[in-house]
């Protein structure tokens, strides 16, 4: 049986192919090649910032509905991690968003902008 993470992940790359995505603004987006549902595993190409990846703890239709303190706990963590690219950051969820993918776990590793914000 597969885990959670991994269906998750499968289901939001396959929902990016349906809509021939490989860039969301200007963020660079794996491809899928393969997977493997035995050995829960994921092929997909290798992209260069920047670019968005690591779908395992997105939501697909729905938004998981948090207190309000909790939400405003997390945009003031993410705006001190991506600082002055929080606002892009924020344009690249709403255009997931508008696909019915609801990213949760993102930090700078998953979403760079670049060399300039190693």
């Amino acid at each position: 049986m597969p885990s959670d993470s991994y269906s998750r992940e499968l289901a939001v790359y396959r929902r990016l192919a349906e809509h021939g995505v490989v860039k969301v603004l200007s963020h660079n987006v794996p491809q899928i090649v393969d997977a493997d549902d035995s050995l829960l595993v994921l092929e997909m190409t290798i992209v260069q910032p920047p670019f968005l990846l690591d779908f395992g703890g997105a939501d697909l239709d729905y938004r998981v509905d948090f207190p309000p303190e909790i939400i405003e706990e997390w945009h003031e963590e993410k705006r001190e991690e991506f600082g002055a690219n929080w606002p892009a950051v924020q344009r690249v969820l709403a255009k997931m968003e508008s696909m019915g993918i609801y990213i949760r776990d993102i930090h700078p590793g998953n979403i760079k902008f670049g060399d300039e914000d190693d």
